[in-house]
C-alpha cells in the first residue's frame, strides 16, 4: 500500500520572474536521457578515480562489503527524493533546500541542508580543478618525458581559465551537450582504468596488507578509506536540481522519465566504480596511488587517452556541480541583497566563484585527503540519510515496517561515515601539508 505524505502547509512558491531568469528553472524541457548522463556525470567523478585507493585502506572484505553497501543505499535514497519532488499537488520542490524547509521548517531546513549542500559543491569544483590539473600534468609528462617541469599551479590555472567562459552559460540545460561528453568520457576512462591495471597484470610482489605500520595509523586509514567511498556517490546534492529541468503535469509527473534515467545512470555507475576499485586493487595491492591512472605508466598512448577522458569529464561535472550553486548564489542577491538580476551581476558572481574554486585547489592540493574529509563530513549527510530523515518525517511510515527499518538503517550507516571519514581525512591532510611548498 502505498504511503501518503502528512498534508501540511507548503512553503510559499517563489516569484516567477526571478525563476525564469535562475539557472536551475529557467528552462524545463529536458527529456529523461539528460537525466541519465547529468547524473552519470555527477555521479562518475573523481571519486571513481580513489576507490582502489579506499579499497587498500580498507582491504578486501569492508571495502567489497561497504562498496556493495553505498551502492544500494545511495540508489534507494535516489529514489527517495525522485518521489519526493512532487508529493505536494501543485508543488515542486526545484531544489534541495525547498524539500527541507518543507520537512523541517523554513529556517532549520534552510540551515540543515545548504550549508552541507553547498560545502559538497563547492569541494566538489574544487577537487576537480585538483583532477583537472593533475590529469593535464600527467598527459605533458607523458608525451613530454623531458619536458621541462612546470609547476601543477599552472595547470590548475589552465583548468580553470577555461571556466572563466564555461560559467557563463545561462541554465541547467544550456550545459546538456558538455554534461553528455563528460558522462561518455567517464564510461571511457573508467574502462581503461580497469582493462589497462588488469592488462598489467597483478606483481609477484603485490600485497594486500595494511599500508600504514602502526596500529593507530591503520584505523585512520580506515576511516579514510570510509570517507573515500562516501564522495564516490556524490549525485543527490544535484539531483533534484537535475528533475526540475523536466517537464512535469498532473497526468505525467517528472518523476517517470526522471526515474528512468536515474535506473541508467546507476547501472553506468555499477559498470565504472567496481571493475575499477577490484581490479586496481587487486593488480597495484597496498602501493596503489590515490588516484588509479598515476599508478600506471604504459602503455603510454592509452594513459594519455585516459587522463584525456578525465579531464573532458572533470570540466563536464565541474559545470554540473557549479549550476546549483549559481542559482543559490544568485537568488540570494536578489532576494535578501536587492540587486537587480542582470548580467553584470551573473558575470561579477560567477567570475568570482571560479576564481575562488581555482585559488582553493592551488592551496590545497591534497586529492586524497580531500576525498575522504568532505566525503564524509558532507556527502554521507545529503547522500546517505538527510534523505531517509525528511522521508520519515514527511510520510511517517509504521514502526518496525520495511520502511521504517530501511531508513534506520540507512540513517545508522551514513552516521557512522560522517563520524569516521572526516577524522581520517583530516589526518591524512595534516600529513600531507607537512612536507607541501605553497603554489608549488
Amino acid at each position: 500500500m502505498e504511503i501518503q505524505p502528512e498534508k501540511r502547509e507548503s512553503a510559499p512558491s517563489n516569484d516567477d520572474s526571478l525563476n525564469d531568469w535562475l539557472p536551475i528553472t529557467k528552462s524545463r524541457n529536458a527529456k529523461w536521457w539528460y537525466s541519465a548522463f547529468h547524473n552519470v556525470t555527477a555521479m562518475v567523478g573523481a571519486g571513481v578515480l580513489g576507490l582502489p585507493y579506499a579499497c587498500s585502506l580498507l582491504g578486501w572484505g569492508p571495502g567489497v562489503a561497504i562498496m556493495v553497501l553505498s551502492w544500494v543505499i545511495t540508489f534507494y535514497t535516489l529514489w527517495q527524493m525522485v518521489e519526493m519532488h512532487e508529493m505536494v499537488p501543485g508543488k515542486r520542490f526545484d531544489r534541495y533546500h525547498e524539500l527541507g524547509q518543507y520537512a523541517f521548517g523554513e529556517k532549520l531546513g534552510l540551515w540543515v541542508v545548504v550549508p552541507l549542500q553547498l560545502m559538497c559543491e563547492v569541494g566538489v569544483d574544487i577537487v576537480y580543478v585538483v583532477t583537472g590539473g593533475t590529469s593535464m600534468k600527467k598527459i605533458y609528462h607523458v608525451l613530454y618525458p623531458d619536458g621541462k617541469e612546470i609547476r601543477s599551479t599552472w595547470f590548475y590555472v589552465a583548468f580553470g581559465a577555461l571556466h572563466f567562459f564555461l560559467s557563463h552559460l545561462p541554465s541547467f540545460n544550456s550545459i546538456t551537450a558538455i554534461s553528455f561528453f563528460a558522462a561518455l568520457m567517464s564510461l571511457s576512462y573508467s574502462t581503461i582504468a580497469w582493462v589497462a591495471s588488469v592488462r598489467k597484470g597483478v606483481e609477484p610482489t603485490v600485497s594486500y596488507g595494511p599500508r600504514s605500520a602502526t596500529p593507530k595509523a591503520q584505523v585512520f586509514d580506515f576511516f579514510s578509506g570510509l570517507g573515500d567511498v562516501a564522495f564516490a556517490f556524490a549525485g543527490h546534492n544535484v539531483v533534484l536540481e537535475i528533475q526540475a529541468t523536466i517537464p512535469s503535469t498532473p497526468g505525467k509527473p517528472s518523476k517517470g522519465p526522471m526515474w528512468k534515467g536515474v535506473v541508467i545512470a546507476y547501472l553506468v555507475v555499477a559498470a565504472c566504480y567496481f571493475p575499477v576499485a577490484f581490479c586496481g586493487y587487486l593488480v597495484f595491492g597496498n602501493q596503489v596511488e590515490d588516484n588509479v591512472l598515476v599508478s600506471l605508466e604504459k602503455p603510454a598512448y592509452l594513459i594519455v587517452a585516459a587522463n584525456a577522458f578525465v579531464l573532458v569529464h572533470v570540466i563536464g561535472s565541474y559545470q554540473v556541480f557549479a549550476m546549483p550553486v549559481f542559482d543559490m548564489m544568485e537568488s540570494f542577491l536578489v532576494k535578501q541583497m536587492h540587486f537587480k538580476p542582470s548580467l553584470m551581476l551573473r558575470t561579477i558572481t560567477r567570475t568570482s566563484y571560479v576564481l575562488f574554486t581555482m585559488l582553493v585547489a592551488i592551496t590545497l592540493p591534497f586529492f586524497g585527503g580531500l576525498l575522504s574529509f568532505l566525503g564524509g563530513f558532507c556527502f554521507a549527510p545529503t547522500s546517505y540519510y538527510i534523505p531517509c530523515i525528511i522521508w520519515l518525517v514527511i510520510y511517517k511510515p509504521k514502526r518496525f515496517s520495511l520502511s521504517w527499518f530501511a531508513n534506520y538503517i540507512c540513517i545508522g550507516i551514513g552516521l557512522i561515515l560522517t563520524i569516521l571519514g572526516p577524522i581520517g581525512g583530516m589526518i591524512s591532510l595534516i600529513h600531507s601539508s607537512q612536507t607541501f611548498k605553497f603554489f608549488s
